[in-house]
């Protein structure tokens, strides 16, 4: 199984969130995606769960000399999450990486400034959050943001994501503060990359971003749920 792009990704996580959603009420659900990958999947679920669409907005903080390779994660104002085991292994420490995180942060604002504006950041306390990115690798990201809506309160969480590492995905659900459920169609032994799994799979731009959030506002999709 692979999928041709992100929108198609989006549908089959839409297909299996409304058989969840049959099975186990979901209360006042709102899907968040982690942008910027994750918004392109994300819509086709919102929809098909008639609920409102927002970003959570997350910076992975990179080895250095090697950024593209996850050792951290920041969200919002919380403390950076750590790859413990990895810092030890590669002889970091949080001292070491606090440049970086610094200037992660500073761009994370800058990205939920751009992608919100004046609104402001969802309503998660009491209701049941769909986290959606376009894939899960280390996972670190992925925890950090959980780890986030768990303080703030989420009723239930649930991560959905097209495709995952097996190891990952199985300790997703595991985790004290991580998911209550897991949605991932596809957990191949070969997994190496998330792009790996889609036949176009391209940079998700700024602009993107925020043109599918404002469609998915300007359709009314939320029904009942829109955020007042």
């Amino acid at each position: 199984m692979r999928y041709h792009d992100r929108r198609h990704a989006g549908r089959e996580l839409a297909l299996r969130l409304v058989e969840h959603a049959a099975e186990e009420e979901l209360p006042d659900p709102i899907v968040l995606a982690l942008p910027r990958g994750g918004v392109p999947v994300a819509v086709e679920p919102a929809r098909a769960l008639d609920a409102p669409l927002d970003v959570l907005v997350t910076r992975k903080i990179g080895v250095p000399g090697r950024p593209e390779s996850g050792i951290g994660a920041i969200v919002g104002d919380d403390p950076p999450l750590f790859d413990r085991a990895a810092l030890d292994l590669l002889g970091l420490n949080e001292q070491r990486l606090a440049p970086d995180v610094a200037r992660e942060r500073a761009e994370l604002r800058r990205r939920e400034s751009l992608y919100r504006g004046d609104r402001p950041e969802p309503r998660v306390e009491g209701r049941a959050v769909v986290l959606v990115d376009d894939g899960l690798a280390t996972g670190v990201t992925a925890r950090a943001a959980l780890r986030h809506l768990r303080r703030r309160g989420a009723a239930r969480l649930i991560l959905a994501v097209p495709v995952g590492a097996p190891g990952t995905v199985a300790a997703m659900g595991s985790e004290p503060e991580g998911a209550d459920d897991i949605v991932c169609p596809l957990r191949p032994r070969g997994f190496y990359a998330v792009g790996q799994w889609y036949d176009v799979f391209p940079q998700v731009g700024d602009e993107e971003v925020i043109d599918l959030l404002r469609g998915h506002a300007a359709r009314g999709t939320g029904g009942r749920h829109r955020e007042g």
